[in-house]
């Protein structure tokens, strides 16, 4: 029989056919380096191991992106509730790849060129495959599903967005109330306690056991981490399904000091990374020690898809959060830093949170955030929504020295919007800066929409393409938890009636 020819198919089988070849390629990506990983590793037993700067995240982030193409590929594209989860993991697959290649940016041009060029190719096929969900309708219902949310849901209108006025639709009434509970009434639970009297004397102990008790589709594993100081790099694997409870910010305590400066990867500097799926975290301080002197220093990162922050505080200079990629949301947390403290290619919303900006380096300037969107497809960016963005008093003497800003584009389609927020004095009147080389001004989002405060005066604001000072009622639902993170895709039928997502 004669092949087809590509006009005979299908928009949703071409779509199909370009995943399962970038699928593929991933798989071949996977096992080289592997190999190369291997060898390597085999060749220094001699000597002190050596992790090859960038390499083990390379490996990692390739383990994430079949786990994303798997998930687009098991999807029934019929259902109405999928294309957001479509865009998610599409767009959280095209951001390893880069962030693989920012990886490698230290390593050695033998052990770095070949994986380079691996991730630039999958970059590549990812790409396309994000483009042809967009631009060739592969799911049936699509129109449908994009009629219903405009008609149904008009702008101002009531509808059943929340549980209640703190969460997004997806987090369960069990989560919610996990999310709310005092520790005695968490119910059975792990106990991280240094003192003995726990299950557990170190945070990394209990989610290891937590890890290897979870099974697919089981419970909620809940980790109480009781007061104290935990110096701890910790990772929150895939599967684990796993609520990191605390004593209450800067009781219990988890700190860390990597850096960049020091030999690490920016991604591999993290506190605490929260990969798996579903992980929520909340009452505690999470912070990075490095200081300003040394440049990139995460305190959390963040790629968890459907991840809830609740009531921490994410403490560290340059880098502070790292909102890597998926759907997340903080609520009522601190955040401290100087220089693009929060970044990354997440689709993210902050409410009811405090930005603090803290005094930087003798010759840096201070940007709250860096996004890193960077294909006009991705359904990625950074909401501040009813937050206070202010500096911290030891930056008030240099506040006009070490201007601070609201975000500078680290990549070329970023989008960051502020909404409804307090900004203090130490907001720069141009608001937004130029990421230094870049020329990103046209293709770049930024938005304000009702801010106050001495900092909101948008008469100052740099005059780019770009840049939206007054951003509509219907520009500004777009990016509230309800449309943003949430959407019709995963209203749950609660029962519960609540404002349309600028009603905070």
């Amino acid at each position: 029989m004669a092949a087809a020819s590509p006009g005979s198919h299908t928009g949703k089988e071409l779509f199909d056919l370009s995943v399962q070849f970038a699928m593929n390629r991933v798989q071949s990506a996977h096992q080289v380096l592997a190999r190369q990983l291997s060898l390597l590793y085999n060749i220094e037993e001699a000597g002190p191991r050596r992790s090859p700067t960038g390499m083990d995240d390379c490996l990692e982030l390739l383990t994430d992106t079949l786990r994303h193409l798997s998930n687009v590929m098991a999807t029934d594209h019929t259902d109405p509730t999928t294309p957001d989860d479509i865009r998610t993991w599409l767009s959280a697959a095209l951001t390893s790849q880069g962030t693989c290649l920012d990886s490698l940016d230290g390593g050695l041009a033998t052990e770095r060129d070949a994986v380079a060029a691996l991730a630039k190719n999958l970059t590549h096929f990812i790409s396309n495959s994000l483009a042809l969900y967009e631009h060739t309708g592969a799911t049936t219902n699509e129109r449908l599903v994009t009629q219903t949310k405009k008609s149904k849901y008009p702008a101002g209108g009531h509808r059943k967005l929340l549980s209640d006025g703190r969460f997004p639709s997806w987090v369960t009434a069990g989560d919610r109330k996990l999310l709310e509970a005092s520790p005695e009434e968490l119910g059975e639970r792990l106990v991280v306690a240094q003192d003995g009297t726990g299950t557990h004397a170190t945070v990394a102990d209990a989610i290891a056991f937590a890890s290897l008790a979870a099974s697919p589709g089981g419970g909620r594993s809940v980790i109480h981490v009781t007061a104290g100081t935990y110096n701890e790099n910790l990772k929150i694997p895939g599967g684990s399904n796993i609520l990191l409870v605390g004593d209450g910010k800067g009781k219990t305590v988890i700190t860390g000091h990597k850096n960049v400066q020091d030999g690490s990867t920016t991604f591999g500097s993290a506190t605490l990374a929260a990969t798996g799926d579903g992980v929520m975290i909340r009452d505690m301080t999470i912070e990075n020690t490095a200081g300003p002197a040394k440049h990139q220093a995460v305190a959390l990162l963040v790629k968890s898809d459907k991840a809830v922050i609740y009531r921490c505080a994410i403490v560290g200079y340059q880098d502070t959060l790292y909102t890597h990629s998926s759907r997340q949301f903080y609520r009522d947390t601190d955040i401290y830093g100087t220089v693009d403290f929060i970044f990354g290619n997440s689709a993210a919303v902050f409410q009811n949170c405090n930005i603090f900006v803290r005094r930087p380096g003798s010759d840096q300037k201070n940007y709250v955030t860096a996004q890193g969107r960077s294909d006009p497809n991705q359904n990625t960016g950074i909401s501040i929504q009813a937050c206070r963005i202010q500096g911290t008093s030891d930056l008030a003497p240099v506040k006009r020295k070490n201007p601070t800003f609201l975000g500078r584009p680290w990549q070329k389609y970023a989008r960051t919007v502020v909404m409804q927020s307090f900004l203090d004095d130490a907001v720069d009147p141009a608001g937004w800066a130029s990421w230094a080389g870049g020329s990103n001004s046209r293709t770049l989002y930024y938005g304000e929409y009702m801010n106050s405060g001495p900092g909101a005066g948008t008469g100052g604001r740099v005059r780019w393409p770009g840049v939206h000072p007054a951003m509509s009622v219907a520009e500004a639902t777009g990016f509230t938890v309800a449309e943003f993170i949430g959407g019709t895709s995963w209203l749950p039928s609660t029962g519960v009636e609540f404002s349309s997502g600028l009603g905070v």
